[in-house]
């Protein structure tokens, strides 16, 4: 059976319910002047004006806080920062207003790793003795995925809600753990760039990142970014996209699994990547080419240097 306040609910304008829950009001318990006693816009705007959102939301909290579910003395307040609240408004922005879907796959990394240690090896040595620069893994997923945006260039877009937004070039952010918070400085032309370049540069602004000296420029934008967790063993997961961006690229840890070869088991250093998209630019199937095309890459690296 159906109750008042369901009814209610039901016979609500959207607008109504959207004003609604942005006051903290409860909609069921409101009185409709609309059409056969629905609430419409002004009832919900009077009892606004009335103060009685004002009282429902400041109840409404207090009955949701948090602190009231743990003895006092038992846990330690730490206020948020201008940082922290910036990223909690962001991410809940992202994950209500982008329509996310997800795409996994495994890619097999051992001529990666060969072709790493062939570069890291003939790098310049420094004054110290050191190599002069050490390309990482990443790096090389940065190189590849921005390869894989130019060649499927309908992937390689922002969504505007008046049009698409096609890039010339394969700007990638980076995301970057910083004491507080992540930020995702931006690798611009990655696609152009050598990995020796990347490399450098990524390790210039993790550096100024961390610091807080980024510019805004070194950070806003890009069409997509990659979040590494793997030096950290996380084998699989998933990331929200950071707007405008259109997709972001979650990468976990290369470890050795036992594959089938040729009809037989083999042992290879496996690495799962998930692509999340913003369904509004990028569709299933152009995901899936988006993907496909990094594989490609990573698992033929030789061919970035074609």
């Amino acid at each position: 059976m159906t109750t008042a306040i369901e009814t209610a609910r039901i016979f609500a304008s959207p607008l109504a319910r959207r004003l609604a829950r942005e006051a903290g009001l409860d909609i069921g318990a409101l009185k409709g002047s609309g059409p056969h006693g629905r609430v419409i816009e002004r009832d919900v705007q009077a009892a606004m004006a009335s103060g009685r959102a004002s009282q429902q939301g400041a109840g409404a909290k207090a009955a949701l806080a948090p602190q009231k579910t743990f003895p006092d003395g038992g846990y330690e307040q730490i206020p948020h920062d201008s940082m922290r609240k910036a990223i909690a408004r962001r991410l809940t922005e992202a994950a209500q207003s982008i329509p996310h879907f997800y795409l996994t796959c495994d890619c097999e990394i051992d001529a990666l790793l060969r072709l790493r240690e062939d570069f890291n090896s003939a790098a310049p040595q420094g004054a110290d003795g050191k190599p002069a620069w050490k390309a990482s893994v990443n790096d090389f997923i940065v190189k590849a995925f921005a390869m894989a945006l130019q060649s499927v260039p309908d992937a390689n877009v922002t969504y505007t809600p008046e049009a698409m937004l096609r890039h010339r070039t394969s700007d990638i952010g980076v995301a970057v753990s910083i004491p507080g918070g992540l930020v995702t400085p931006i690798i611009r032309n990655a696609e152009a760039k050598s990995v020796r370049e990347i490399s450098i540069e990524i390790r210039e602004l993790s550096a100024r990142a961390k610091d807080r000296r980024l510019k805004p420029a070194e950070y806003e934008g890009g069409v997509s970014s990659v979040s590494n967790l793997g030096m950290f063993g996380i084998r699989n997961f998933t990331a929200i996209i950071n707007p405008p961006q259109s997709s972001i690229l979650a990468v976990g840890q290369g470890e050795q699994r036992v594959v089938v070869r040729n009809g037989a088991p083999a042992v290879a250093t496996m690495m799962t990547v998930t692509l999340s998209c913003d369904h509004r630019a990028i569709d299933g199937a152009l995901g899936a080419d988006l993907l496909a095309a990094f594989k490609r890459l990573i698992e033929r690296p030789a061919a970035m240097f074609a």
